[in-house]
């Protein structure tokens, strides 16, 4: 009988498994930012979708409340007003929005009262309509709504924008302050964004019920979007 042959198997020198070790790290360089840039738009995306229910909800109820949209209140604000006109309060939410002091409410959690759910977003206080057409302050103005048919330019008015993280603010007040529209609206979520940022964009709802996203320097000049008069919307100065 033939011997049989021994075969062998060489093992890995320490040289090649670090060159593999290497390869592996370059690629997961070059993968890794992609990655993060597809989920960035997907959570864009997502955020979007969201944003589009709710302008959906905000055009049904001032459809079933004689055109007007939900007035001001302390309490059961625009939240609770709009619940029936949207699926879930989960989708108050942005996944982006990563606020540590709220805890989102899981898919059809319906037990959440609305006004105290996780949310993304904030919405018009219509301070420069009523101060100069009703002539009344921002601070009084519970239970008082906006006319649809006084916002004269419904795609280019901001109905509802993305918040910063950690505001409690429902309504956005512009002559709150220096202003909400500038402290506490996030203007550079999504797509390189960040509050600090110079570039990047963020979700609006607009008065149509249409959403978008609109780039932080287009935001507040030279058109103010938030506001509804000529002379607020053009002759105001604003920080982008």
């Amino acid at each position: 009988m033939a011997p049989r042959k021994r075969t062998t198997s060489r093992a890995f020198t320490l040289i090649e498994l670090l060159v593999v070790i290497a390869i592996i790290a370059i690629l997961a360089g070059m993968l890794l930012p992609a990655l993060a840039k597809v989920k960035a738009r997907a959570q864009s995306t997502f955020c979007q979708n969201n944003a589009r229910q709710l302008g959906l909800s905000h055009v049904l109820y001032g459809h079933d409340h004689e055109g007007e949209f939900p007035p001001r209140r302390n309490q059961n604000r625009w939240p609770t007003q709009l619940q029936p006109y949207y699926d879930d309060v989960a989708g108050l939410a942005c996944p982006a929005d990563k606020d540590p002091n709220q805890r989102a409410p899981k898919t059809n959690s319906f037990n959440v009262q609305p006004d105290a759910a996780k949310r993304s977003f904030i919405i018009n206080g219509w301070n420069d309509y009523f101060r100069e057409v009703v002539k009344r302050s921002f601070s009084d103005l519970t239970n008082d709504g906006m006319k649809e048919n006084a916002i004269r330019r419904p795609t280019d008015t901001i109905v509802f924008g993305e918040k910063v993280t950690g505001s409690t603010h429902y309504y956005m007040d512009a002559f709150e302050g220096q202003g909400n529209d500038v402290d506490q609206i996030e203007r550079a979520r999504h797509m390189n964004g960040g509050r600090d940022s110079k570039a990047g964009y963020s979700n609006y709802i607009f008065a149509d019920g249409s959403a978008r996203l609109v780039m932080r320097g287009q935001l507040l000049y030279p058109l103010n979007l938030w506001m509804v008069t000529d002379y607020w919307r053009t002759n105001r100065v604003f920080s982008n």
